[in-house]
């Protein structure tokens, strides 16, 4: 009982930092599972990219409702990163825990550092995929779906902060249409990874609902108390920034002890 409670917090939790700053949470979905939870890393993992995958289709269709979404580049995208996704998500099942979990916790850093840069800026200009420019701009759209997809497999991650600039430097897309189609690239990237995970039995099924319920209902608090706190969203996406460098160095410690003491 109290495992699922702590689960369905979890999942509250991530929902809510995903309303509050519109995106990050993911990357507290595996140390959450696997620190709180008391989840095996692996099974974290797949329980995790299950979480992302559902989130990102509710989220998808919610804003496809509103936004157009630049599909053709979207679907090449994606599709690339499915295969990607299918090759991390194998080497991922292949690794030690302890490492991944070491691994995990650099990649959390990195981010952490990443989300305290200045966001790009929208531009004016935003080029469709046609066949007048595929032959130049399909095979990037590949290449970088590909490469984006393989990390997101292999850490059970949804890669949105790899996903946005990759649309953007493979597509020449502004920086809104990569944020619609960066949803596309989410939603596959986390099914994709999650298959994987459940063909080899590694999802925590039932915890994977309660921290999707839970992530629902914080997202609903948390799209309320942004329109409260819209004007402080930069101080708190960069105090974010600096909570999740600090979550990455206590998760790499523990597995860097993991691996020591193995």
């Amino acid at each position: 009982m109290a495992a699922a409670l702590i689960a369905l917090g979890s999942g509250s939790l991530i929902g809510l930092v995903l309303g509050l700053i519109g995106g990050g949470g993911s990357i507290l979905a595996v140390p959450l599972l696997v620190y709180a939870v008391g989840v095996p890393p692996h099974i974290a993992i797949g329980t995790a990219a299950l979480g992302v995958a559902l989130n990102a289709l509710v989220g998808l269709a919610l804003h496809a409702r509103r936004a157009p979404i630049r599909w053709p580049c979207a679907i090449a995208f994606s599709l690339a990163g499915m295969a990607g996704a299918l090759v991390g998500a194998a080497l991922g099942k292949a690794v030690d825990g302890g490492q991944l979990l070491a691994l995990f916790g650099v990649l959390m850093i990195v981010i952490g550092v990443l989300m305290m840069r200045p966001k790009p800026t929208a531009t004016t200009s935003s080029e469709r995929l046609s066949l007048a420019n595929a032959r130049r701009l399909l095979p990037r759209l590949l290449a970088a779906g590909l490469a984006v997809g393989a990390l997101s497999g292999f850490f059970g991650i949804g890669g949105g902060f790899l996903i946005l600039p990759g649309l953007m430097l493979a597509a020449d897309m502004d920086v809104r249409d990569a944020a619609s189609a960066s949803l596309v690239g989410v939603a596959a990237f986390g099914t994709a990874s999650a298959s994987s995970y459940a063909w080899s039995g590694l999802i925590d099924w039932q915890v994977a609902g309660l921290l999707v319920a839970g992530g629902l209902l914080g997202a609903v608090a948390g799209n309320r108390a942004n329109a409260v706190l819209a004007q402080n969203k930069d101080r708190l996406s960069r105090l974010f920034a600096w909570f999740v460098v600090a979550a990455g160095l206590y998760v790499a410690g523990r597995g860097a002890l993991s691996i020591a003491a193995a």
